[in-house]
């Protein structure tokens, strides 16, 4: 069987009573392969883990498992004091997941996107009306609001995304690789919902070391 290893660069723990993330030897199995193997770790609120790593090293599956989109194997994962896989239901608008790859449909428009993201979360329609449109501003996107996601670039999809990631005003943020397709203005422009200022607790998966561990107070090796 091959196994995966972590390397946890820890910092001294705070006493919070309850951490954002608490993770006591998880393990996920794919067959006879094991993904992620043993992994502890504590993140308080408030605080920033960046999980680092090559590909195919793990770093997906775990934000997948956080998000309660994929049961561990084995081990015990809590997260904002919810025990997974068991309590998923009462994490779903309290976190904020940005994939991979966008989570909006390519016939509609960005607005239409996350006026049904709002209304899934149970927004109120009017709030979420006036808080789509300052998210827009925000990162650029009010002059395409109105076009298909199908005829934005890779780039402009990413923002459109991280709006609906925070749109809800989750208490955790699970963001996997978010700096994909984005030039040096739009991280400029998206760093203040979803980076180390944002002052919600987070967790950054990446290969990119420099830009991961930006602010972050735990790191995750995996490899």
């Amino acid at each position: 069987m091959m196994e995966r290893t972590a390397a946890v660069e820890n910092r001294p723990a705070s006493g919070a009573s309850e951490p954002a993330i608490e993770l006591r030897r998880l393990r996920r199995d794919f067959g006879e392969r094991t993904a992620l193997g043993a992994i502890s770790a504590r993140l308080e609120p408030g605080e920033n883990l960046a999980v680092l790593g090559p590909n195919g090293s793990g770093k997906s599956t775990l934000l997948r498992i956080l998000a309660g989109l994929l049961r561990p194997s084995g081990g015990e994962v809590s997260v904002l004091g919810c025990a997974l896989p068991e309590r998923t239901d009462r994490l779903r608008g309290r976190i904020g997941y940005l994939g991979h790859a966008p989570l909006l449909f390519r016939d509609l428009s960005p607005r239409e996107n996350l006026s049904l993201a709002a209304a899934l979360h149970g927004l109120d329609p009017a709030a979420s009306e006036t808080r789509i449109a300052e998210l827009l501003d925000r990162v650029g996107m009010s002059a395409r609001a109105g076009d298909q996601v199908a005829e934005l670039s890779a780039g402009m999809k990413q923002r459109v995304d991280i709006c609906r990631a925070v749109l809800h005003q989750p208490e955790l943020l699970l963001l996997d690789e978010p700096d994909a397709h984005l030039d040096i203005e739009a991280r400029a422009l998206v760093d203040p919902l979803i980076g180390p200022s944002s002052g919600t607790s987070r967790v950054v998966v990446s290969h990119d070391r420099a830009a991961a561990t930006i602010g972050a107070d735990l790191v995750l090796e995996l490899t």
